[in-house]
């Protein structure tokens, strides 16, 4: 049985003539190697776009601020210096809770204690994405820019696989019943939104442990098993459902985001074929306009699904970009909250304040832009939009490239056996 196109007759490569079907196998290796490129090419915006937004507003009274000990600062040697104190152990959200010098309580506040402070405040608070890529870089190693690229990597790939394949089966298959009951308008809307809850069902954990970890400043070498112990303690205290905790959070962003993508990608790729075939038809029909599409060549395939994938990848991000926030801190929160909690479990039965990061979706979101203002709402957004438009450009354009030559390969094959 022939393939129906499901996006103007790209993402699905076969025409309604063809017969050199591209297998399930074949789809999922071209979605593996553009998951691959794109992860390498985008993570170190990514780190940029969590920093940026887990990093809290400015905070105007530090009378709080006031330097004291816990048990776990007793445990430092004696001869620890106020440059390797301040350096990471005893910072907590950007903020400089405080510095020590020496072993057990702070005898006196001295101008080394508070140039320390405000350099390392300078070196971890970041004006825009071009500065938090300069000082990561120079503060914290170029490779940081990278970290969390083996869980995004383990996300990735099968989360795209899922996706791609959902997509292409909801938006083209005869049996859907999208197209009919949505109009093929509408449909891509709905596809992408359904295969987008079906991907992050099975990578809500590795999602949740990537942030975790790009959120995480410094120069250390053990926040990769540092985060995976939190998660640890975490489903110890919580059980495994804790796991998908974030789930929720990421619908919140993923969902609009994957519906208004794939209905402008498909509503972009039909305008640049429009455009491409306006000079040998007055109007180029539905069908002509898919079948036209699946039989283009690869340098015009790569062509049109870039540019289509940039531009509404960059819109769809953009618009997105409020859940982004509220979904970045959340998760972030989260994270710092268990590590409080999980100690604290047994030793008090009150209960805590509610924070504004504990509240819903839409009421966090209010709150935020109640007291940052709409700056605050979009904040990351550049790093966002120059991680995304490209990220979505070179996924779409891979998978494409990747089907058309694997179309090629069967098409190949299925002549050399009429031969024979």
């Amino acid at each position: 049985m022939t393939a129906v196109p499901s996006n103007g007759g790209s993402l699905a490569a076969t025409g309604a003539g063809d017969v050199a079907q591209i297998s399930v196998g074949q789809r999922m290796m071209s979605a593996t190697w553009g998951s691959i490129l794109t992860s390498l090419l985008v993570t170190p915006l990514d780190v940029v776009r969590v920093r940026l937004q887990s990093q809290t507003a400015p905070i105007n009274n530090t009378s709080k601020f006031t330097a004291h000990t816990t048990h776990a600062f007793k445990e430092l040697p004696a001869d620890l210096g106020v440059t390797a104190c301040c350096r990471e152990v005893f910072w907590v959200g950007n903020t400089p809770e405080m510095c020590l010098v020496g072993n057990g309580a702070v005898t006196r506040t001295s101008s080394s204690v508070i140039d320390c402070a405000v350099e390392e405040t300078r070196q971890r608070n970041f004006n825009s994405t071009f500065d938090a890529l300069r000082k990561i870089a120079r503060n914290e190693g170029v490779w940081t820019l990278w970290r969390g690229l083996s869980p995004t990597l383990l996300m990735a790939i099968p989360g795209n696989v899922i996706y791609l394949s959902g997509y292409e089966w909801l938006r083209g298959d005869p049996r859907s019943p999208l197209p009919r009951v949505f109009g093929e308008n509408y449909a891509p809307l709905v596809a992408g939104s359904i295969a987008r809850i079906a991907a992050a069902s099975a990578i809500s954990p590795v999602e949740m442990f990537r942030t975790r970890l790009q959120a995480t400043p410094g120069t250390g070498t053990g926040h990769f098993r540092a985060t995976l112990e939190s998660l640890h303690q975490m489903t110890a205290l919580h059980g495994y459902s804790s796991l998908w905790r974030g789930f929720t959070l990421t619908m919140w962003r993923d969902v609009p985001f994957s519906g208004l993508y794939w209905w402008g990608y498909e509503a972009m790729r039909n305008v640049l074929t429009d455009v491409r075939e306006m000079g040998s038809h007055a109007r180029v029909e539905r069908r002509s306009r898919r079948s036209s599409q699946s039989h283009q060549s690869s340098t015009t395939t790569f062509i049109d699904s870039f540019i289509a994938g940039s531009v509404s990848g960059a819109a769809a991000a953009l618009v997105t970009t409020p859940f982004d926030v509220g979904k970045t801190r959340q998760q972030v929160f989260r994270h710092s909250a268990d590590e409080i909690a999980i100690p604290a479990a047994a030793k008090s039965a009150t209960i805590p304040e509610l924070r504004p990061e504990q509240l819903s979706m839409p009421r966090f979101l209010l709150h935020i832009f109640r007291h940052e203002g709409p700056a605050g709402l979009f904040k990351g957004w550049v790093a966002r939009c120059m991680k995304v438009a490209p990220g979505c450009a070179i996924m779409i354009s891979s998978y494409e490239i990747g089907k058309k030559m694997a179309q090629g390969v069967n098409s190949r094959k299925i002549a050399e056996g009429d031969r024979i």
